[in-house]
């Protein structure tokens, strides 16, 4: 009797191997992945750091010319540039439809979005998928209504990253406040408090 029960419960676990081998080799394995890493945000480990106010800055900035010129496409093929963004603290993600980690940290950005004051701060989701397609349906899928873009020509260097989900946030002036490279949970008080602080600190 003990052999059998030892035998039946080997089986099972084989069985739940082989069921999460084969989810890892469809289309389901981006969702599963990504359900899992957001119970992980869930647990409060993964804050980013706060943005903080840069430093002032260089002489020939304080005339009002902005340092990033990062030409973007909507989903839907409309020209866009970082640049007409000047004045507006901007949060920059790096992401795909296939990245398990982006997926698991999208509803937080999505309740952070819902929050912040669209007149001051602005979103800037960057997807690295190369049919636009996957991205528009992820978006439609999940109810997702912040602004996402494709690169319409390669990242400048501080924008630049080896590894995504990655999350940058620009100062109203351009300055970088932040960085932060992996998953995250934004959808936190202090974080929302420190965007409307920087987004406060506008010189411009």
């Amino acid at each position: 009797m003990h052999f059998s029960k030892l035998k039946w419960g080997s089986i099972a676990q084989w069985v739940g191997l082989m069921a999460f081998l084969i989810i890892l080799a469809t289309d389901l394995r981006t969702p599963v992945l990504g359900g899992m890493q957001r119970g992980l945000l869930a647990t409060g480990w993964w804050r980013p750091a706060l943005p903080t106010t840069p430093a002032p800055p260089p002489a020939q900035l304080t005339a009002g010319a902005y340092p990033h010129n990062v030409p973007l496409l909507t989903l839907d093929g409309k020209l866009f540039n970082l640049h007409d963004l000047q004045g507006k603290v901007v949060l920059v993600n790096l992401w795909a439809s296939w990245c398990p980690p982006c997926v698991a940290e999208m509803p937080g950005l999505q309740k952070l979005y819902n929050q912040v004051d669209k007149r001051k701060v602005a979103f800037v989701m960057i997807s690295f998928d190369q049919n636009p397609e996957k991205a528009r349906r992820l978006l439609a899928r999940k109810g997702y209504t912040f602004p996402a873009y494709l690169p319409a020509a390669p990242l400048p260097p501080v924008f630049e990253s080896e590894s995504i989900p990655t999350t940058i946030i620009v100062g109203p002036d351009g300055q970088i406040a932040a960085r932060h490279e992996g998953m995250a949970d934004y959808d936190t008080p202090e974080f929302k408090a420190a965007l409307e602080k920087l987004a406060g600190s506008a010189r411009l």
